[in-house]
Formats: C-alpha cells, structure tokens, sequence
C-alpha cells in the first residue's frame, strides 16, 4: 500500500503504515519534518512537460511527502509568474528564464528561485504549409526525404522574398524569456537571419529592432489557430503545438530543439526566495516528490509514457488527444505528413542529470538575454556566476534526492557526484552552429556570435 498523511491524522497513518509494514519513509521523514504548509497550489501552461507536476499527483508522490497540492492551468506565462510573485500560487512550471529575468528586474522584479529542472529538450519549429514548399527548394534530400536537421539557411531565401515584396515575416514565439525565443534566434541567427534586438534602456522591449524576422508573442496553445490564420508564419513552441499543426494539415515542423542544441534545459519548477526560507522542508519535499515523478517518466526505457500521455490528455492537463501528445512523449517525431522518425530523447525528464539546476544552465539563458539586448549593459563573468548561483538551488536539490536514497527509493548512482558537483556542465557541444558552450565563459562565449551583442558591445 501506499502511504499517505492528512492534515487531522498524520499520527495515526504513521503508526497504522508501522503495523502494516508500509511505513517505508518514516524515519526520513522525521530526520527531515513534517511540511510547514501542506495545502500547495501550483500553476502550469498546458504544455507536455508540465508532465512531472501532473504525474507527482496522479501516482500519490505529493501526498506520500504529506503535501496536498491543486494544479491550476493558467492564461499565460506573464499571469503564471504574477500570480507566483503575488502568493496566489505556491509554486509554478516556469519557462527557464523566468526566475533569471525577475531576479535581475527584467520585465516584473521578484527574486525567483529553481529547486528542480524540470526536462530537457521538447520544442520544435514549425512553418506553413506554402513556406515549407519554398523552403524544401533549398534542402538537400535523401532516399526521397529531406535531410535533417533543417537549418535555418533554407529559411533565408524565403525571407527574402516576403522584405523584397514589402512583406514583413512574422514568427511566433511564447514569450520574450522563454527557451522558445531563444532557440528561434538561436535557429535563426546561426542560418544568416538576424532576429532582432531588444534596447530596454531605450524603452524599447519588442525586441525587433535590426529585425529580419519579426518575432511576436503568441500562448502556446493559440499557435496552431494563429498560424492557420495567417497572422504568423511559423513559431517555436513545446509539444503538442507542433504536432497539432501535423495533425491539423496547416503546417510542417523543421526542426526540434534536440536538432538545435543537443540535450537542451526546458523548463524548471519556480518558487519565491521567500517560499523556501519560510518553508524549508516544504521545499525539499515538493522537490522529492517531482524527482520521483520525473524519475517514473523516464523509467525502463519510457515503458510508462503511454500511461503519461493519458494523464496528460486529460482536459484538467494538456487537454490534446492522445495521439497527438503520444507522437512526441513516446519517442517519436513527425515532421512533414507521414515523415515520423525516431526521436527517444524528444522529451527527457531524468536521465542525463536532467533535473539538477546546473549553474551553467542558467548562465546560458543569461548570455542570450545578452546577445539580444534584453542585458543593456556588459557584465563580467563573475556577474554571471553570481546571478546563476542566487537562482539555481542544486543544494536545495541535494537535499530532497539524499532523502529519497536515504530511503531506499534510489541509488547514489542515480544523481550527480554530489561531493564533486561544481554545478558547471564540462565544455558544451552538439549546437547546430558548432560553436561551443563554456559556463565558466559566459563572455568569451558571446564573442564567438556573428549576429549579436558582443561582451563589450554597449
């Protein structure tokens, strides 16, 4: 049986688990203590890799740590992190650059902390139909299919077409923080495409100055209508919105971010500084908890992921069908009708160390608020370090996944090298314009770009 607590009788359950040999977590539990708020709230986007927050609920993993949480879907990434600053949500599914920017006061100033990475990689590109017809005129084929990845230089073309003919081209992306954004510059950038600048010192945060490529924000789940529409004609968002436009016959994904930037962080569960001070073991319980979750998620191969994809097509979830959530969650990828390839790494939620809130991480995303602007000013590395060491926890982490060996629920070898951890990932390869990725040189990193600001550029 599983044991779980309420609030009238924590006692009691404790000692009936005893009786029944059930109690598989009490003494870890004591050394630990009870949770100072057990009633959670928590706000998601209906993306797939919400998916650890759903599943730590379905399996029990919450109320087996005494935590009785409600999930809530919410509008918008903007509400999402209000209503977190604000204390209407105990915690949130947050785009990776959310607490980064509102520790350093862009947008909404708030300091935003990450106990836990969320996923690796589950985000694709996606065009329009009459688009992907003028860009597969530049792409190489074989055995009658395109070449993969796609990049970005067979866009170029296209673009140019659309300025000469005093069209603007737009593309959606979810938000000016968000991994989407910053893979769609990346994408773009690395094909001779310039993505625009922000200059908030200026008053200017559209972030399409210089711009080749208009990018708008557009919520996740409007992608699909708004490209049908005709508004946009492309955009970078997660799963199921690529796979829906597949579905839908309205447009053709050209390149998943796993093509971009191999084994890339996505998302990250955010609280208040405040939250973790004021409820330490709280915090450390609702990490063990989606450790758990993430850990189910990836178990034996994804041998659970068709289990996930029901969850996750439920309408107090993702709320797509399943076959569209199960065409990315189960290892697979389709690109234009009937070209579906293989993909295991798609979406990954634990392996490769996928939920340890790496430093270098962090200071990845900084470097491309640098690179377009939304960093107005230099900074020096140490900078970086600090600013990425005041928002990614790993010691908060250590502690929620000391707890879980302590309690026979996983292995050391499961984790980092906890007592050698430097929280930097070594040097970075696998981008899709071959540049490589230092954390400890956030700055000779940003000298390495042709298309955008330098370390010193002012």
């Amino acid at each position: 049986m599983r044991l779980t607590f309420s609030k009238k009788s924590k006692t009691m359950n404790c000692l009936v688990g005893i009786v029944l040999g059930a109690c598989v977590s009490a003494v870890a539990n004591a050394e630990l203590g009870w949770p100072e708020k057990e009633e959670l709230k928590f706000g998601f986007i209906k993306l797939t890799d919400m998916a650890p927050l759903a599943v730590a609920y379905e399996k029990g993993f919450f109320e087996d740590e005494g935590l009785y949480v409600t999930l809530e879907a919410q509008a918008n990434w903007k509400v999402l992190l209000d209503r977190v600053i604000t204390g209407e949500l105990d915690g949130a599914h947050m785009l990776a650059g959310q607490p980064l920017a509102a520790t350093i006061g862009y947008g909404t100033e708030a300091h935003i902390i990450t106990p836990f990475s969320m996923d690796l990689n589950g985000n694709g590109i996606t065009v329009s139909n009459a688009v992907w017809e003028e860009m597969k005129k530049n792409i190489p084929y074989e055995n009658g299919k395109p070449v993969h990845p796609v990049k970005a230089d067979a866009l170029k073309p296209v673009v140019e077409s659309y300025t000469n003919a005093g069209k603007p081209f737009n593309m959606g992306m979810v938000f000016p923080v968000s991994t989407h954004n910053y893979e769609l510059r990346y994408w773009l950038a690395a094909g001779g495409i310039n993505p625009g600048y922000y200059a908030p010192h200026k008053g200017d945060t559209s972030g399409q100055i210089d711009a080749d490529v208009l990018l708008s924000v557009t919520p996740p789940p409007q992608m699909p209508a708004t490209l049908e529409a005709g508004t946009i004609y492309g955009y970078c968002v997660g799963e199921p919105w690529n796979q829906q436009a597949v579905f839908k016959g309205i447009g053709v994904p050209v390149i998943t971010d796993y093509e971009i930037w191999k084994n890339n962080p996505e998302k990250v569960f955010g609280i208040t500084k405040e939250f973790a001070e004021e409820y330490p073991n709280t915090t450390v319980r609702l990490v063990k908890a989606l450790i758990r979750a993430a850990e189910w998620l990836d178990a034996n191969d994804n041998a659970n992921r068709p289990e996930a994809v029901k969850i996750l097509a439920k309408s107090d979830y993702v709320g797509a069908d399943y076959d569209v959530i199960a065409n990315s969650m189960t290892g697979t990828f389709e690109y234009e009708k009937g070209d579906k390839r293989e993909v295991p790494d798609f979406n990954v939620f634990f392996r490769y160390n996928a939920t340890y809130p790496y430093y270098s991480d962090a200071i990845w995303y900084l470097t491309q608020m640098r690179r377009w602007g939304q960093i107005s000013e230099p900074k020096t590395d140490d900078w970086y370090k600090d600013v990425a060491a005041s928002v990614y926890r790993p010691d908060l982490y250590r502690l929620a996944a000391e707890a879980l060996i302590d309690e026979g629920l996983f292995s050391a070898d499961q984790f980092p090298e906890f007592e050698t951890e430097s929280g930097f990932k070594p040097a970075q390869q696998g981008f899709i314009d071959n540049i490589v990725f230092d954390g400890a040189k956030p700055n000779e990193y940003l000298d390495k770009f042709a298309i955008g600001l330098k370390s010193e550029t002012l």
